[in-house]
Order: structure tokens, then C-alpha cells, then sequence
């Protein structure tokens, strides 16, 4: 969503995405996949050198790797081959191959007191010219608990859904389809008095 809002005013320009610093659901899941493996915790972190190249206003092209780092925090079996663990971790196709990624073995205690929570963010930046002039635009995320931010998401278009319903505004619906004062707990008129 904010990626269209962002090339709506500047279009041309080009879209950064950064993930986290966070926790990755999906990732953690892969790497708990593996023989060996009790728990996992998988951080996504961007590559600061990666944001303050965006923020400088240059338009730089990245590869996979030169914009995220995979942080890796595993439980092992007792018994288990920690190399053979790594080794498939860092050579894991879609998931960990096409980054640095680091991997670290913690005992159980550790894990539960340090990386049972799961907060994520991110930040989109867009730079581009109007005319002459350079303008920048950047959106940002910091969640301490990616799960609970996820389900108000769900509530707010679950909201939007059924105020579409009264409309009779049926079919298949993608973000970019539905009004932002749907979105919202208080009516259009209230948003239209407050914030416009």
C-alpha cells in the first residue's frame, strides 16, 4: 500500500523495501524443519550501509544480499551435527542462500528468555524528482509483536469488508481497492472533520 502511495507521487522513482530488525516467522519455521533442530529463531536484518545509500538520495541497485542480513539463533538435539545444521541452514535454497547469513547454537534456557517474543519493522523509502527538485519519502514499521499488529491489519480490513458488504460491493478485493476511511474504526464524515 504504501509503495503505490509512494509511486502515485513520485512516479518513476525507485522503491526500497527494508525488513526488521525483526523476527521471521517463515524463516524460523524453515530452519525448526531441520533434523536436529528444537528451536530457531531467525532475524532479518537490513544492511545500514544499504538505507543510508537510499537516504542519500542515490538510486542504487542491490543485489539479494547487499540489503539484508540472516541472523540465526538455534536449539540443537542433544547429539546433533551442529556443522551439517549450519551447512543447511546457509545453503538453504529461497530462504538463507542468497544471504550472509550468521548462525548461532544457544541452549533452551537462553532461547526462551531471549527470543520466545517476536517483534519485526521495516521501512519503505522512495527518492525522486518533481520537476527539478529532489523529494524523498520513507515509511516505517517497529512492532514488538508481529502476530498482534498482523491481526489488527486483519480486524481493520474485516471492518472495510463488511462496510463494502452494505455497499453491495462484492467480488475479489485487493488492498488497492479498498477506501482508507473503510479502514478506519470511526466514519469518513469524523475522518473528513479531524484529519482533513
Amino acid at each position: 500500500m504504501m509503495r503505490a502511495l509512494f509511486e502515485a507521487a513520485l512516479p518513476g522513482a525507485m522503491a526500497y523495501t527494508f525488513w526488521g530488525k525483526g523476527f521471521s516467522q517463515g524463516h524460523s519455521d524453515a530452519v525448526r524443519r531441520i533434523d536436529g533442530v528444537m528451536h530457531a529463531a531467525q532475524y532479518t536484518i537490513p544492511v545500514d550501509d544499504a538505507i543510508v545509500a537510499v537516504r542519500s538520495g542515490q538510486q542504487p541497485v542491490f543485489a539479494t544480499r547487499d540489503k539484508h542480513l540472516r541472523e540465526c539463533f538455534v536449539v540443537a538435539e542433544p547429539n546433533s551435527d551442529k556443522t551439517k545444521i549450519e551447512e543447511s541452514i546457509k545453503t538453504m535454497p529461497d530462504y538463507f542462500a542468497d544471504y550472509n547469513t550468521t548462525v548461532h547454537f544457544i541452549e533452551a534456557k537462553e532461547f526462551m528468555a531471549n527470543h520466545s517474543k517476536m517483534p519485526h519493522g521495516g521501512m519503505v523509502l522512495q527518492n525522486g524528482k518533481t520537476g527539478v527538485y529532489n523529494q524523498a519519502m520513507e515509511f516505517s514499521l517497529k512492532l514488538d509483536s508481529n502476530p498482534e499488529f498482523t491481526a489488527s491489519v486483519l480486524v481493520a480490513y474485516a471492518r472495510a469488508a463488511f462496510r463494502m458488504s452494505q455497499e453491495s460491493l462484492f467480488g475479489a478485493k485487493t488492498v488497492f481497492d479498498v477506501p482508507l476511511s473503510y479502514l478506519c474504526e470511526r466514519g469518513r464524515l469524523s475522518l473528513i472533520k479531524e484529519l482533513l
